[in-house]
C-alpha cells in the first residue's frame, strides 16, 4: 500500500498475530481458489485514558484487482465477530489523513471520527 519496504515489520506481525491462536488477536486471511486476496489483522485491547477494552484493526488490504467486491467488507465483518465474541462493543483503528482510499473504506463502514484525538510530536532537535 504504501509502496515502503517493511518485510522485517510484516514478518514480526505474522509472529504475533498469524502462527497461533492467541486470546484477543486475529489474523484473518480471504481465500478464492486457493489464492490468498485479501487479509485483516486486530486485536482486543484494554488501555489507558479512559477506553474500555475495543477491538483494534492494524491493517486490512485486498488485492488492488478485485476490490470493490465485497471482500474487505467480509474480512472486517469476520474480524467484528470475533471481537464480538469476545465481549468487547467498540472498535477502533488509526490512519494516516491523508490515505483516502482507506479512509473512503473506512467510512463505508460506518466508521467515524471517535472521542481519542492522537498527538504526535517530532523528536529531532
Amino acid at each position: 500500500m504504501t509502496g515502503l519496504e517493511k518485510r522485517s515489520y510484516w514478518r514480526s506481525v505474522y509472529r504475533r498475530y498469524g502462527d497461533a491462536e492467541q486470546a484477543g488477536r486475529k489474523f484473518l486471511v480471504a481465500d478464492a481458489g486457493g489464492r490468498v486476496v485479501g487479509f485483516v489483522i486486530g486485536e482486543v485491547r484494554d488501555w489507558e485514558f479512559g477506553s474500555q477494552p475495543c477491538g483494534w484493526v492494524f491493517a486490512i488490504d485486498v488485492r488492488p484487482d478485485i476490490r470493490r467486491s465485497g471482500i474487505g467488507t467480509r474480512l472486517l465483518e469476520a474480524i467484528c465477530a470475533s471481537f464480538r465474541r469476545a465481549g468487547v462493543r467498540k472498535l477502533r483503528t488509526m490512519l494516516a489523513r491523508d490515505n483516502t482510499l482507506i479512509l473512503s473504506f473506512f467510512r463505508s463502514q460506518g466508521m467515524m471520527a471517535g472521542l481519542f484525538i492522537p498527538l504526535e510530536m517530532d523528536l529531532e532537535t
